[in-house]
């Protein structure tokens, strides 16, 4: 797993990209407390928090820029164009 720093707040976790479409996340405890998304989330009633939109486009844009690898290519051999994903 790779660190990750989300662009917005700063929280760090750690990230694998298994293919362009799966990603995993670990979150730390000082990451979910620093995590902006994660507080509005819980300020609702029956909130519940899926994930951070910022940090999911932190992590897909680390991806195309080459710093998280992405393990589908590694088995195939092949590398996707980033540009190709918008």
């Amino acid at each position: 797993m790779t660190s990750v720093d989300c662009t917005l707040c700063g929280a760090r976790v750690e990230a694998r990209k298994s293919s362009w479409e799966q990603t995993s996340v670990q979150w730390h405890a000082d990451a979910l407390a620093a995590c902006a998304e994660r507080r509005v989330a819980a300020t609702g009633a029956g909130a519940v928090f899926t994930g951070c939109r910022t940090l999911k486009r932190t992590i897909g844009e680390a991806a195309v820029q080459g710093r998280i690898r992405v393990r589908s290519e590694e088995a195939d051999g092949t590398r996707e164009d980033p540009a190709a994903r918008g």
